[in-house]
């Protein structure tokens, strides 16, 4: 039996086993292969922390995993928007407590989101850019709560949706606001229970959750596996029965192998790219020539065939995902520096521009990475000999998650293999890398770029996608070609082979959507 035939097998059984009625009872165990830097999950950006943690909160609104990106309400029980659009009011489930006992209120709410979108001095908040258009949260009584809005802005409502935004205790912020760095205490399906560093994480069925009948698990245990041949190795044997964020192609079929018609398949174009941060305040990156040259040297064509073999990379593309209502044409995009079909005249190219930026035959530079095998390390290792073709001596540095993102947010770098993966296509989240980095706390290449803000303000306010396209390409053109402060590399496929024994969770696009595990159950 032929791989596609089982991978079909495997949609098929996904259809028929939705209609089985879900049963109680049982641990989930899955498979991790990034470790959280913290537990915060306003401040973090990986999966690492968002796959253990997200299981333990709630979230105002939510996408529906059955019907993504449609969104509806978690604590949230209905809202609506002023004729004007400049206030939107939100009624909260009555009934829903914390952990701890205590009432999740509105106040909860409001103290949680003036953390995101107002942190305190010493607060990292990733996502911060995201909520320019918020004037101010109220909540004028236990159940209400109210965002005033300075403009109307096309993304408000899906950053509401937004999987990071956990609802946190108003008292425990009160009492530290990094209280959540350290600390887990939500409202969501499954309660904390233990996390030992480097090996596991453990929660338990939350028996007060809101919804009645979820979860269905008992209880979930993730386990750390950072290397890709033991993490596939835990699905094949059972030890774990999946792993949520995705397997390259070779994995797969290894895992189809092993499981037979105990496996199922599910596929899907991923909203995620990889890109290459530079430290636009050191030289000789501070030079646009250089930059330039740099994603000039990169063929992203033959990355693409030969990438998509031993990993997720997949697709070649712009600031947007391949094949979304925001993509740029192939056509349009192939005259985009570094994107041209023809790499010997832009090799030639860049090394022109090189030697006019006094850039020296052999000049040598850090290239630092995650040390996570897929896709960053395969990435990191083809761009050190993409950059040899053009002259370049580029030593490859993978780090461990924590240190990794503190030298990019710290500036401790020459370059860094970056990522943007968000929770749904819209051009407000993906280009808010591309803002100048005191607006936009996940731009690491540093630098300011007024034209760049105003562009991305003017696209921002406009509900009509005909009015935005324009604009979203210029600021396209702007950032990764005609400035090339950083750029794209591919975009992924996301592939997740696992147990026939997992029901109630379906692949979506994003790997930070439909992880708090409320729907999901275990067959016999």
């Amino acid at each position: 039996m032929s791989l596609l035939t089982l991978v079909a097998l495997g949609f098929a059984a996904i259809s028929v086993l939705a209609a089985e009625a879900p049963r109680s009872g049982g641990e989930l165990v899955f498979a991790v292969g990034e470790t959280p830097p913290s537990y915060d999950g306003h401040r973090e950006t990986t999966f690492g922390m968002l796959h253990p943690v997200a299981p333990h909160y709630s979230t105002l609104l939510r996408f529906d995993p059955q019907n993504y990106p449609k969104i509806v309400g978690d604590v949230a029980e209905s809202w609506s928007f002023s004729r004007d659009g400049m206030t939107a009011t939100f009624k909260i489930r009555k009934g829903i407590k914390f952990h701890d006992g205590t009432p999740l209120t509105a106040h909860d709410v409001k103290a949680t989101y003036d953390k995101i979108i107002f942190p305190a001095e010493g607060v990292a908040s990733a996502r911060k850019a995201s909520y320019a258009m918020v004037d101010k949260v109220e909540a004028p009584d236990d159940l209400t709560v109210v965002f005033k809005l300075k403009h109307i802005a096309a993304s408000f409502l899906a950053n509401l949706a937004s999987p990071w935004n956990f609802i946190y205790s108003a008292a425990k912020l009160k009492q530290d606001p990094r209280w959540y760095e350290k600390n887990v205490m939500g409202s969501g399906p499954f309660v904390f229970v233990d996390h030992v560093a480097g090996s596991h994480w453990v929660g338990k069925k939350n028996l007060n959750y809101f919804m009645p009948g979820r979860p269905y698990l008992d209880g979930f245990k993730a386990v750390f596996i950072r290397d890709t041949a033991p993490r596939i190795a835990a699905i094949r044997s059972g030890q774990a029965l999946v792993e949520f964020r995705g397997f390259n192609p070779a994995a797969r079929d290894d895992v189809v192998k092993s499981l037979g018609d105990k496996a199922v398949v599910q596929e899907s174009p991923w909203a995620c790219n990889i890109l290459v941060a530079f430290n636009n305040e050191k030289k000789p990156f501070s030079d646009v020539r250089v930059r330039r040259a740099l994603t000039l040297a990169i063929d992203r064509n033959e990355a693409s065939k030969a990438l998509a073999q031993i990993s997720v990379m997949k697709y070649v593309g712009g600031v947007f995902r391949p094949g979304s209502q925001f993509a740029t044409p192939q056509a349009e995009l192939n005259k985009l520096s570094g994107f041209g079909k023809n790499i010997d005249a832009a090799r030639a190219e860049a090394k022109r521009l090189l030697k006019e930026a006094g850039v020296a035959e052999g000049f040598s530079f850090v290239l630092k990475n995650r040390n996570v095998k897929e896709p960053y390390e395969v990435t990191g290792v083809y761009l050190v000999d993409q950059w040899r073709k053009i002259g370049l001596n580029v030593t490859h540095q993978p780090l461990e998650g924590g240190p990794y993102f503190n030298d990019l947010r710290q500036g401790n770098f020459d370059a860094g293999v970056d990522f943007d993966c968000e929770f749904m296509d819209e051009p407000d989240l993906y280009l808010l890398k591309y803002l100048s980095s005191d607006k936009s706390p996940v731009n690491y290449s540093r630098y300011k770029d007024p034209m760049l803000d105003e562009l991305y303000e003017r696209q921002s306010r406009m509900l009509d996608l005909q009015d935005r396209l324009p604009i979203i390409r210029q600021m396209e053109k702007r950032a990764i070609a005609e400035q090339a402060y950083q750029f794209p590399i591919l975009w992924w496929q996301r592939v997740i082979p696992h147990s026939n024994r997992l029901k109630g969770w379906k692949i979506g696009p994003s790997h930070y959507v439909n992880q708090d595990l409320r729907d999901v159950w275990l067959g016999q």
